[in-house]
């Protein structure tokens, strides 16, 4: 797969030697959410088994700066089963791809990761042909829900999810036009 590049960061899919770096990322994450008051992941999910199956079926990525890791996150374009029961309404019924389990590493914690994340997601998206994303998140996770306003997604709903109630995004991706108009 090729690796994409925004700024000084890419994208780099995960290999299964990688699955205990990224559980760390994820493991830290968990840490940096409970001490926000933000009940997320603290149940044990994501665990090790998790990542592996992220990592195996090709949707494990990390987001890298040089030869260090800024974060891990999973980009699953197989669709969502918990999204078929939707309480709202999606922006669309376009293919869509989902975006799970982003872990930004401390060190580069309030530094736009999660934005860049984002924008990799997408220039990999418009790469397959795929014009939507779609992401979830808890209610009171609320760094997430400014961060996806931010970037562009629509609240849609809220799904259930881990035995909790997940607030819903979708962001319809613009298809790139080139100077003749086609796309």
């Amino acid at each position: 797969m090729e690796v994409l590049f925004m700024e000084r960061f890419f994208l780099q899919p995960a290999d299964r030697k990688d699955a205990e770096t990224a559980m760390a990322l994820i493991d830290e994450a968990k840490k940096f959410l409970k001490t926000q008051g933000i009940d997320q992941w603290q149940t044990g999910y994501p665990d090790m088994k998790t990542i592996g199956e992220d990592i195996s079926h090709g949707r494990g990525y990390f987001i890298v700066d040089g030869s260090n890791i800024a974060a891990y996150l999973c980009i699953d374009f197989a669709g969502e089963v918990s999204y078929e029961t939707l309480q709202g309404k999606w922006k669309s019924d376009l293919p869509y791809a989902v975006v799970h389990r982003m872990a930004i590493c401390g060190e580069y914690r309030g530094q736009g990761i999660a934005s860049i994340a984002f924008r990799l997601t997408e220039k990999l998206c418009i790469q397959k042909g795929i014009y939507s994303v779609r992401v979830d998140t808890d209610e009171n996770n609320t760094i997430m829900r400014h961060v996806l306003s931010k970037n562009g997604f629509n609240y849609c709903g809220t799904i259930w999810f881990d035995n909790n109630e997940k607030y819903a995004y979708e962001k319809i991706l613009k298809r790139e036009v080139s100077v003749n108009g086609a796309v």
